[in-house]
């Protein structure tokens, strides 16, 4: 027998019960992910409580803590610090709607191997193609493009999470993570989690072998401890250096874009720039690469090649 016609209060209610059912689903995901906002702005501010003596008396001179990890096949650096400037300059720059992902990359290219940074949307969202080189003038040809994708995972009145991730990168590393969490403290002031990891396999291994055995082998990072015998201050080396530079530089480069948002706009490129260097400066041990007139002259050149779509 053929299928029984369902008549038209019979297909009306069958509309209303999916549409219901959807409803249902959405609001269920809606409040996770409320609650899941809420939990992590929770562990963010008991964080920045537990942290209170190493925030005030450290060696960087500022309201800053950092922490680094150093897994079989993946490295990761954390850095908590408090900065200057309200939660909300701060939310409402790194999540603008439509300038955030292009904020982003003005704060990505004040890094020394960011050569350049243009944001797009594509069919899954925002994207950000960034190239990834040397710590000198490079042509894009000769770098290395990652696409890392832009995410907005929270963002509130008290509490903002963004989130950049890349599958691949350069010399068979991969799943890349920029996160940058934050909340609103005293004084009107913000503090900020970032976290800067990547994971490896065979290639990139040995790369950063070579690497720390040529040229970066006088490099360290911020982590120290005192040998017992001279009672001098020893400074970690190796790939948990590595990325502790690299996170320190990525943190500096937010702190000196939120600091250059209070000048006139024509003026914001040169505060920032140079912020970020004198910043660097402050950790020459760790962070000195390159002359400043070099730095001003490379930024200069990179920021005006990510002004268009490459």
């Amino acid at each position: 027998m053929g299928r029984l016609a369902r008549s038209p209060a019979g297909n009306q209610r069958a509309r209303q019960w999916l549409m219901a059912a959807m409803l249902a689903v959405f609001c269920c995901l809606c409040q996770s992910a409320f609650a899941q906002a809420a939990d992590n702005a929770a562990s963010l501010r008991d964080k920045y409580q537990s942290l209170t003596q190493q925030l005030a008396h450290n060696q960087f001179q500022r309201l800053l803590y950092l922490e680094s990890q150093e897994l079989p096949s993946a490295l990761k650096g954390d850095i908590y610090g408090v900065v200057n400037y309200p939660f909300a300059t701060v939310n409402g720059t790194l999540n603008d709607p439509t300038q955030g992902p292009a904020n982003w990359c003005d704060v990505l290219i004040l890094h020394l191997n960011t050569k350049y940074c243009h944001a797009s949307t594509s069919a899954s969202g925002m994207v950000l193609a960034v190239n990834i080189g040397k710590k000198t003038e490079e042509s894009l040809s000769s770098s290395y493009r990652v696409q890392f994708n832009y995410r907005l995972a929270a963002s509130s009145p008290d509490y903002l999470r963004v989130e950049l991730s890349a599958a691949t990168g350069p010399l068979s590393t991969k799943d890349y993570r920029i996160v940058l969490e934050a909340i609103p403290v005293a004084d009107s002031r913000t503090f900020i989690h970032l976290t800067y990891a990547y994971g490896y396999g065979t290639a990139g291994r040995l790369a950063m072998k070579t690497y720390l055995a040529t040229i970066g082998s006088d490099k360290v990072g911020f982590s120290s401890t005192s040998d017992p015998s001279t009672g001098e201050t020893q400074y970690i080396g190796g790939v948990r250096g590595l990325v502790e530079r690299n996170t320190m530089r990525y943190y500096l480069a937010i702190d000196a874009y939120l600091g250059a948002l209070s000048s006139p706009p024509n003026a914001r490129l040169d505060k920032r720039l140079t912020d970020w260097f004198d910043a660097t400066e402050q950790y020459q041990r760790q962070l000195h690469e390159v002359s400043r007139a070099d730095y001003m002259q490379m930024k200069h050149d990179e920021y005006q090649r990510q002004q268009t779509a490459q």
